[in-house]
């Protein structure tokens, strides 16, 4: 018999995270059990929390007190941010796109975000519902006219001028590369980060926590409470400007629907404080079997607004719309990736108003999104997770825009203003388009709900994610700390509507970007500790181990025994540490 002694692991392969239950070091081979993390001191974190509450009551002070102060600063910072920075957000969004996908197709595509044995929590049905339900939101209902008219009637830089017979595909196109992989890859590196850690290494739920592979034991100090600052940041702000949106459309409405004239900034502050009242009861009230309800009604009654348009709208346009969409975004994706202020000034403002304030609205809310469908995916593979996050909402926005979208579109080659309606004012344009339909003040009410209720049962999580990155990672946060994000949440989105004056979307989208871009290099970061983490993961490891020592033992059983010989694994008696892996005639072991 001949015996091949498999060598310990390398350092990389050893290096293996000790168990919290005893201060030994696991074999890096084996899944080691984990249990749910609790913070080793409870309670509020001084530093992250004062430290991160003092700069946003700082932020109002300035804003209330020196509006136009705050506008020129935000405007300032904004062209700083377009010109030396821009570059930034468009390449990370396109290389986040790139990693998720190499994670999917390489070798840790089959690492569960969980046991070796676990299975899913969560039926693929469900999970799927739960990730349609997340792919709608404020959002979708405000650009989901808007955007496809704007690119129609203003078209995109390099796509040609206005009536162009390519404008309707290059509208669309445009607007699925702001809805569809791009952003869902954003959301799947933070998601992926977080359900690794938390469920296959017993982690805490802090996005610094994700960073323990790069920061080891620092990640509980100064870097680690900087990196949970940030997040907390990204997640106001960009709460802040869906809360903002969610005001200009409901205000937009009432104007329309209610006939009250037009509205200024006293009743988009009372909207705002309405809507956050709301989403604070529900946050701080633990009456989560009712805003699941209100969630699941809020998702048929959007259900029911698609089909309904669908049915009473431009049917076959929508129908034809869908291909001919899929098809100009797949065709024209590297031209849109690679635009970039390099191409000029009209560019770069282009790029200010649309791409880069989306890839830094999204950005802003990965630590909340993040969460959620890490929250619902315990138990998938990577490739798995990765698979549904990107294409369950990208198909989800692929309907939705070629319905909305094309509805306007449709309505504005037939020669109704849909573009130029309430002066041009986006938040108008989708009331105006509902208009050319029956039943257009019940839809128009419906709208209005929608955008409420989307915004309740979202923004109360991203209150409860602030508290939780104030606790230590806490999954309970206590209500005082719940309760004076959901206050700092909706007064930052009264300032950044103020900082905007007439054009109350431009302060929005301005301080959206500037408050993005710290948190961008800590997306960056989170992917390298991902892939540091997946490099020494158990089922890796093992991997290498039988590919080694199974290649190892074939030779070496050819040498000796030719085609006639088997493979065994025994116990090294020299060493009761390791193992060995056997070559032998299969004569030898024949009991005959």
């Amino acid at each position: 018999m001949v015996t091949i002694k498999q060598d310990r692991p390398s350092k990389r392969m050893a290096d293996a995270v000790k168990s919290p239950a005893a201060d030994v070091v696991p074999h890096p081979a084996l899944d080691q059990p984990v249990e749910e993390a609790t913070p080793a001191r409870p309670g509020l974190d001084w530093l992250v929390f004062g430290v991160t509450a003092a700069i946003a009551v700082a932020f109002l002070i300035w804003g209330f007190v020196n509006t136009s102060g705050l506008a020129d600063a935000s405007s300032t910072a904004l062209t700083w941010v377009m010109d030396d920075m821009g570059w930034l957000f468009v390449t990370t969004a396109s290389a986040f796109v790139v990693f998720v996908i190499w994670l999917a197709a390489s070798k840790f595509g089959n690492i569960p975000l969980g046991r070796d044995d676990e299975e899913p929590e969560f039926r693929t049905v469900s999970w799927i519902a739960m990730m349609f339900s997340a792919g709608m939101g404020i959002g979708l209902m405000f650009y989901g006219v808007s955007e496809p008219i704007s690119h129609f009637v203003t078209p995109p830089p390099g796509t040609g001028e206005p009536g162009n017979p390519e404008s309707v595909q290059n509208a669309m196109a445009t607007t699925l590369f702001h809805w569809t992989l791009h952003p869902w890859a954003i959301y799947a590196v933070v998601g992926l980060a977080i359900a690794y850690g938390v469920y296959r290494k017993g982690r805490l739920q802090l996005v610094s926590a994700a960073f323990e592979p790069l920061l080891g034991d620092r990640v509980n100090g100064g870097w680690g409470k900087v990196i949970d600052m940030l997040a907390i940041f990204a997640t106001l702000f960009g709460s802040a400007a869906s809360l903002g949106l969610g005001a200009l459309q409901i205000s937009s409405g009432l104007e329309i629907v209610g006939g009250i004239g037009e509205v200024g900034n006293g009743v988009l502050v009372g909207i705002i404080a309405v809507l956050t009242v709301a989403f604070i009861l529900s946050a701080v009230s633990g009456v989560a079997k009712g805003i699941q309800w209100l969630s699941n009604i809020n998702m048929v009654l959007a259900i029911a607004l698609a089909v309904f348009l669908f049915v009473v709208g431009p049917t076959v346009f929508m129908l034809n719309l869908v291909p001919t969409s899929l098809g100009s975004y797949i065709g024209d994706l590297p031209m849109m990736a690679a635009r970039t202020g390099a191409e000029g000034g009209d560019t770069n403002a282009w790029l200010g108003s649309w791409t880069v304030f989306y890839w830094a609205w999204w950005i802003s809310w990965t630590p909340f999104v993040g969460m959620f469908i890490a929250r619902i995916s315990r138990g998938r593979t990577v490739r798995q997770f990765v698979t549904g996050v990107l294409l369950v909402p990208s198909l989800v926005s692929l309907v939705w825009f070629c319905v909305f979208g094309g509805a306007a579109i449709d309505l504005q080659e037939a020669g109704t203003d849909i573009a130029g309606a309430g002066g041009g004012a986006v938040e108008s344009q989708l009331f105006t388009t509902l208009e050319s339909f029956p039943l257009s003040t019940l839809t128009s009410i419906v709208v209005m709900v929608l955008v409420g209720i989307f915004f309740v049962s979202g923004a109360d999580a991203a209150s409860i994610v602030m508290g939780t990155l104030s606790e230590r990672g806490t999954q309970h946060p206590t209500r005082p700390t719940v309760i004076f994000w959901g206050v700092a949440t909706g007064a930052v989105a009264a300032v950044m509507l103020l900082v905007g004056g007439d054009d109350a979307l431009t302060g929005l989208q301005n301080i959206t970007i500037v408050a993005a871009l710290p948190f961008v290099l800590v997306m960056i970061g989170l992917a390298v500790a991902l892939v540091k983490d997946l490099r020494s993961d158990p089922l890796v490891v093992r991997r290498t181990y039988a590919r080694e020592a199974v290649e190892q033992a074939v030779v070496t059983g050819v040498t000796a025994h030719g085609d006639d010989f088997v493979i065994a694994v025994d116990k090294d008696p020299e060493n009761s540490a390791d193992w060995s892996v056997s070559s032998s005639s299969s004569q030898e072991d024949d009991p005959r």
